[in-house]
């Protein structure tokens, strides 16, 4: 989370709160979900797809920058066990 926005990833699905507003999406309606750094590489960049093309997005900037390596190691851990590939 920063002052704006926060992500949470976990065994209920993804939960975005952008500027106050927030979204939910339980794991069986979502089709994929995306991360990555932005182009400046201090903030977490991530979108959810739903299985008819809709797609949301949330940013939260990392402070320090090095907790976005971290949150990296997170996600991968989270998603591999919540959303496995194949």
């Amino acid at each position: 989370m920063d002052a704006h926005n926060s992500i949470v990833v976990d065994m209920e699905g993804v939960a975005f709160e952008d500027h106050g507003a927030s979204a939910d999406f339980p794991w069986p309606e979502i089709r994929s979900v995306h991360y990555k750094a932005s182009p400046n590489g201090k903030s977490l960049m991530m979108a959810v797809v739903l299985p008819d093309g809709r797609f949301y997005e949330c940013v939260v900037e990392a402070k320090p920058r090095a907790q976005l390596g971290e949150w990296f190691g997170q996600l991968a851990a989270v998603l591999g066990y919540y959303r496995p590939m194949g």
